[in-house]
């Protein structure tokens, strides 16, 4: 995808946008992912790092926030378990019991999901997510606003999974922190954080991601003169 390589290269990430889609059954050609992960977020990395594949709902109970998050119907044991560690993120005063409910969810029927570098995608991603320090993350965000995508929610971090349902439910995009435990799973950097948005805006964003650099090197350069003077 010429999106894909202008994130990239242009921007010099270290990880492939990765490319997220909901769909009722797997991608054909594509592999049911061969280890499940102890959280879904664990898939993003993967998939960054250049790996295809698709989970199916059991794939993500380890994981009960963000199978709530993927709209997925949890067992009972997995249930009590969501419940758990929400309970105990309010006795932490890490959520406001208010905030719970608020929560973004998918509301759809869950059938599969679908992974892969977006360069790679054989299918029509729902969600692109794009990780790297802030000046790259910066001009992410920069393109999205040019190109009139931008991000309509406040930047957010808890859960991180929750930017998934948020952005298709927008159909723009969403800054976002990453909260602790998918800085864990994922081994995101300290100083990184992501830039998520519709995959239907990838093209519209890549258009303007050049322009975007290039009036930032311009206007940096005009700056530290300043500074110099």
């Amino acid at each position: 995808m010429i999106a894909a390589a202008g994130f990239t290269e242009l921007l010099g990430l270290s990880r492939q946008p990765a490319a997220i889609a909901f769909l009722k059954s797997a991608p054909a050609g594509t592999p049911r992912i061969d280890s499940v992960a102890p959280a879904g977020c664990t898939y993003w990395k993967l998939a960054s790092e250049g790996q295809s594949f698709y989970t199916e709902a059991s794939d993500h109970f380890g994981c009960p926030i963000g199978s709530y998050t993927h709209g997925i119907d949890l067992p009972e044991a997995q249930s009590k378990e969501l419940e758990g560690v929400i309970g105990t993120m309010v006795q932490l005063e890490y959520f406001d019991p208010a905030e719970v409910a608020g929560i973004p969810r998918r509301e759809a029927a869950f059938g599969v999901v679908a992974y892969a570098p977006l360069s790679d995608a054989t299918f029509e991603p729902d969600v692109v997510l794009v990780s790297g320090n802030a000046r790259q993350m910066m001009m992410m965000a920069e393109a999205a606003h040019s190109a009139g995508v931008a991000c309509e929610t406040k930047m957010v971090g808890r859960p991180t999974c929750a930017a998934i349902p948020e952005v298709m439910k927008t159909g723009l995009s969403a800054t976002n922190f990453g909260c602790v435990g998918n800085r864990v799973y994922t081994e995101l950097q300290d100083d990184e954080l992501y830039f998520v948005f519709a995959g239907r805006q990838s093209e519209k964003i890549a258009d303007r991601l050049a322009a975007i650099i290039n009036a930032n090197e311009k206007l940096e350069e005009y700056h530290r003169a300043k500074l110099s003077d």
